[in-house]
């Protein structure tokens, strides 16, 4: 990113990318690939020692911003968990720590996520590719003193691994989140397919889940602002995260056209390919300015904030893949082979494209959101 860093945000930088090159490289990631939960536990804790659920958490969770502004200081993390496109919950389970952050009755989950003891996802889309909240049909009615769920959400990042799902649903007219335990009566949970080697998605089933009036987080039909804080901080998370894994793609790339030669010369030398990297160096530092304007953004909870979030999830969503199949053909064959690392690049970037609404969507919502 082009934030400009003080020395404690460098300092938590520097550390996780420590971390994650010592405890979580590109090896033992490929170790998990048959792993059903795809990262280890007893890491996951250890990055929750490091800080990495505290930063969208209250005090009173257990939580706190390192730098005074908890978006910024969680990009960091995410771009550097893209530079190693390593596993882990780290997006869903912060997002359900932001949304039960100050929200009654929900604290002694919200620490238990902080410290790692527990995890958590956000149940957003459904099928057919619905990431507009105005087209969802899961419902949340309520009934009695409580409120019944029924529905299915789909692509829910870190579902199958999660002992609480975070469920965007509708009631009537307006929008409610509610908490659902995994095991509750009603909820199944099915694992899908994905080609991201690294994270793990399901599909989730809710048939007529009964739940206390406890667990609606915030009001019943009143949920659509906090909903849409939600998507925003999923957005510039992850095109953080995109963005750090193509800037480790472009750099080794240019170490290998360095190393490679061609009738005597490095590839690197050549005017046609300099051309061709600086279109590309183009690109990869626009996407930059995007995630840096929507993550400021996002944390000053500007206006715009939910148009930037789009405009950076438009541009980097429609630029990564091209960016990292140019940088395949730099590698030539050897890029098209299981041993080589840039195709964990490409799947993990051509799931996030998708992952909360495509390029085109969100070129929708831009207009929508600007009046056009």
């Amino acid at each position: 990113m082009h934030l400009e860093l003080s020395e404690d945000q460098e300092f938590f930088r520097d550390t996780a990318r420590r971390f994650l090159e010592s405890e979580m490289p590109i090896a033992t990631s490929r170790q998990l690939f048959d792993d059903p939960d795809g990262f280890d536990r007893g890491w996951w804790r250890s990055a929750a020692e490091l800080g990495w659920t505290a930063m969208l958490a209250s005090e009173a969770s257990g939580g706190g911003s390192l730098s005074g502004r908890p978006v910024a200081d969680a990009a960091i993390v995410a771009e550097e968990l893209g530079r190693l496109v390593a596993p882990g919950p780290f997006l869903p389970v912060n997002l359900v720590i932001a949304a039960l952050s100050g929200a009654p009755g929900h604290e002694e989950t919200a620490a238990a996520l902080v410290a790692g003891e527990q995890l958590a996802a956000w149940a957003f889309g459904e099928p057919g590719n619905r990431w507009e909240p105005s087209g969802f049909a899961t419902t949340a009615e309520p009934d009695g003193d409580g409120v019944v769920l029924s529905g299915t959400k789909a692509f829910v990042e870190g579902g199958g691994v999660a002992d609480h799902l975070l469920v965007a649903a509708r009631t009537g007219a307006g929008l409610t989140q509610v908490l659902v335990p995994r095991d509750a009566a009603g909820v199944t949970v099915r694992p899908s397919k994905s080609i991201d080697l690294g994270r793990r998605f399901a599909e989730i089933r809710f048939d007529g889940v009964r739940l206390p009036a406890g667990a609606v987080v915030g009001e019943v039909g009143g949920a659509a602002a906090d909903i849409e804080r939600l998507l925003q901080l999923a957005l510039v998370l992850q095109c953080a995260d995109v963005t750090g894994g193509l800037d480790r793609v472009f750099e080794f790339t240019l170490e290998y056209m360095g190393d490679r030669y061609a009738f005597g010369r490095p590839i690197s030398s050549y005017q046609a390919l300099k051309h061709r990297v600086a279109d590309l160096l183009l690109m990869l530092e626009s996407g930059k300015g995007c995630v840096d304007a929507a993550v400021r953004a996002v944390d000053d909870g500007d206006d715009d904030a939910a148009v930037e979030a789009s405009v950076a999830k438009a541009y980097i969503g429609d630029k990564c893949l091209h960016v990292i199949q140019e940088c395949m053909q730099f590698h030539g064959g050897i890029s098209v082979t299981w041993e080589h690392d840039i195709h964990l690049y490409l799947r993990r970037a051509t799931v996030s494209r998708a992952l909360y609404g495509t390029p085109e969507q969100h070129r929708e919502r831009i207009c929508a959101l600007l009046g056009f």
